[in-house]
């Protein structure tokens, strides 16, 4: 289950235009969540079911433009100054 899990994340990362570190604070506040699972972590169910309803409420509040897909800072950053 730990690697579906890992695979909706990633997912989601492309979505969202999310960072891992970003997510990872977001979802569980644990900024290294996304690594971790990466290098094997496994995720409890109150993790796993943390993350589901961060992912589940991000979309919709996407769909009703509450929340827009947030970038990388550093990738803005280099844009500006070119």
């Amino acid at each position: 289950m730990e690697r579906s899990l890992l695979q909706r994340i990633e997912n989601f990362l492309k979505e969202s235009d999310m960072p891992p570190s970003v997510f990872g604070r977001a979802a569980v506040r644990d900024p290294r969540l996304v690594a971790d699972l990466r290098g094997g972590r496994d995720a409890g169910r109150d993790i796993i079911c943390r993350v589901e309803h961060f992912m589940n409420k991000w979309r919709a509040d996407f769909r009703r433009g509450r929340v827009t897909r947030q970038g990388d800072r550093r990738r803005r950053d280099e844009g500006a100054a070119a």
